[in-house]
């Protein structure tokens, strides 16, 4: 009995999981994305590591110093609503390939909430980090249903993970 318990368990969470992969843009393709069908971005392995560097370095002081495998780790979080590769499919949330330097709900193709789209800021890693500490504080009215992530040191390695991994590679 226990073990049909826990597989039914493990079933309902693949299946709410799976939820998050539909797009906000119906219409768009016949085909729906699946959870785990999206390759993690590979930007951060094809990156040398003057490459890397070069990322880092155009990020404020804090980030610079940040556990990148830290940062992946955490950023599966993320991952289960959002792409990070360029061209990426928008899922529950948009694709964040290019998100640094990017209007905040300037994502074509992707339906935002009016909050978002009247939100008026320019994504970078300060506002980022305000954004991931608490979305609903910061905008009210948001679609986004994450509750945030409170530890500042996850919050700076995932800033970090996410700028190498949504970013083309500079010329070293």
């Amino acid at each position: 009995m226990a073990r049909h318990v826990g597989l039914a368990a493990a079933l309902a969470s693949a299946l709410a999981l799976g939820a998050c992969g539909k797009p906000n843009n119906p219409g768009v393709g016949s085909e729906q994305p699946i959870m785990g069908s999206e390759q993690p971005s590979s930007a951060p392995a094809a990156l040398t590591s003057a490459q890397k560097q070069a990322l880092l370095a155009q990020l404020p002081s804090p980030y610079r110093s940040a556990d990148l495998s830290n940062g992946q780790a955490k950023i599966a979080i993320c991952l289960s609503c959002h792409t990070l590769t360029q061209g990426g499919a928008d899922m529950t949330g948009p694709n964040l390939w290019g998100v640094f330097g990017r209007k905040a709900g300037s994502e074509p193709g992707f339906a935002y909430s009016d909050a978002m789209k009247g939100a008026g800021w320019i994504w970078d890693a300060d506002r980022l980090n305000t954004w991931i500490a608490d979305p609903r504080a910061v905008l009210p009215g948001t679609k986004m249903t994450f509750v945030g992530l409170a530890d500042p040191t996850d919050r700076r390695d995932v800033i970090a993970y996410l700028k190498i991994a949504t970013s083309p590679p500079p010329r070293t």
